[in-house]
């Protein structure tokens, strides 16, 4: 089953079970990705629907991190919510001694040996990590393998 059709079997289920939360963090992801298959003018493949997911929930936390510091527990709650029904359908995400094993792998393929390796270094390796490592924990162990 793909992606998309395990979103619309969810979202289904959803609706019978009346499941409000995820019933509606199931149709903004659903809104997020048809908004993207209109701005491309086709369908999205698993990787540009991964992106998507991933995108929402890079909102969602940012949007938490801000609710912690207005003291808004309600909405930081609502928020984690929706982080956890929007992980289910990631990919597993790797480990810091995973990334740390990429990073290793990657400098080495690449040659890299300096800072200014960084971006040859992080073009090689995103597509690796692609959904399953934060891009900012990525950038964090190149740079320290770099300097």
């Amino acid at each position: 089953m793909t992606l998309a059709e395990r979103l619309n079997e969810d979202l289904k289920q959803a609706m019978k079970s009346q499941d409000k939360i995820r019933l509606n963090v199931l149709r903004m992801i659903r809104a997020a990705i048809k908004n993207q298959e209109i701005e491309r003018k086709r369908a999205l493949d698993e990787g540009e629907l991964i992106d998507v997911l991933s995108r929402e929930i890079k909102q969602r936390r940012e949007s938490l991190q801000d609710f912690e510091k207005a003291g808004r527990t309600d909405l930081a709650e609502q928020v984690t919510a929706e982080i956890e029904i929007i992980s289910a359908y990631l990919p597993e995400p790797l480990t810091e001694e995973e990334v740390t094993a990429l990073v290793q792998q990657t400098i080495q393929e690449t040659g890299a040996s300096s800072k200014a390796d960084m971006g040859k270094v992080m073009a090689a390796l995103m597509p690796k990590v692609k959904g399953r490592a934060d891009g900012k924990l990525v950038n964090r162990i190149v740079s320290q393998h770099l300097s």
